[in-house]
């Protein structure tokens, strides 16, 4: 059946949406674009015989095609959600993933995870000063919402919407 393990993609990634990431499934994953493949040629061709003079041919690649944009579609989802996860595991562990986060990953993954680590070190890097601002500390709001300002400096008097402060 067209599409059927493309199918079986998006149902790995039901299953596992909630709970710890899954091994990449780079078999099914390459059997998708096996079909993609073979499809897309069956297609060309059957094209090509249209144009020769043939008749009656358009409905298959029609449904071809369907079955193209459906495996494509698919796929990337998979490949998405699965990064989007990755990416929300940086926020919570750090730059370094636990062993056995790692191994559930692809190759692919690993590459863009380190490279997603470098463009957010240097976006941190770049902002603020002395060695910029590190993004990943206090990501929850306190609990209160009056916090205590140490003056380094005088600067006279500050006026806020409720009280005038003196530095």
């Amino acid at each position: 059946m067209l599409a059927e393990k493309a199918l079986e993609l998006i149902a790995e990634l039901q299953r596992t949406i909630d709970s710890t990431l899954g091994p990449y499934n780079e078999d099914t994953a390459r059997h998708v674009l096996e079909e993609m493949k073979a499809l897309f040629e069956q297609n060309q061709k059957d094209v090509s015989a249209t144009v020769a003079g043939e008749n009656g041919l358009f409905s298959g690649v029609q449904l071809r095609h369907a079955a193209l944009e459906r495996n494509k579609r698919c796929l990337l989802a998979y490949i998405y959600n699965r990064l989007q996860h990755i990416k929300k595991m940086r926020w919570e562990f750090g730059s370094v993933l636990p062993s056995d986060v790692k191994l559930n990953l692809g190759e692919q993954e690993v590459q863009w995870f380190g490279k997603y680590n470098k463009l957010l070190a240097n976006y941190m890097r770049s902002i603020g000063d002395h060695g910029g601002l590190d993004l990943t500390q206090d990501l929850k709001p306190p609990k209160t919402l009056f916090i205590e300002v140490r003056c380094l400096m005088d600067h006279g008097e500050f006026e806020t919407k409720m009280v005038t402060l003196y530095c």
